[in-house]
């Protein structure tokens, strides 16, 4: 089912969207910490578009991919390195960049 484009959902909605139980859902959120909903005043789970999409990709590690939980959290937070790396590698690159347009500049004076 397609993610509706709204703020926040209710975990029955979550549930609706990706093919879950409930009871699923609140055992995934103590067993992977990136998967951390809010609460609203009356205590109730307020997921956003981004635990949606956290839901599926832990549903697709251990139910297409058939990771072990243990697996799906070491899978998870290998993938966060990476992105750290990335960003790291991202922003080296930039300062290169304007270190070689400085250089350029200075030889072509």
């Amino acid at each position: 089912m397609k993610i509706q484009d709204k703020l926040y959902y209710s975990i029955s909605e979550v549930s609706e969207i990706t093919g879950l139980e409930p009871f699923v859902l609140r055992y995934w959120e103590k067993e992977f910490g990136k998967l951390r909903p809010s609460k609203s005043a009356k205590g109730q789970r307020i997921y956003q578009k981004k635990d949606i999409e956290m839901v599926q990709l832990i549903k697709k590690l251990l139910y297409d991919e058939k990771f072990t939980i243990e697996g799906a959290k070491t899978r998870l937070n290998r993938e966060k390195e990476d992105l750290k790396k990335i960003s790291f590698d991202k922003g080296f690159i930039e300062q290169l960049k304007r270190e070689l347009g400085d250089l350029k500049k200075i030889l072509k004076a």
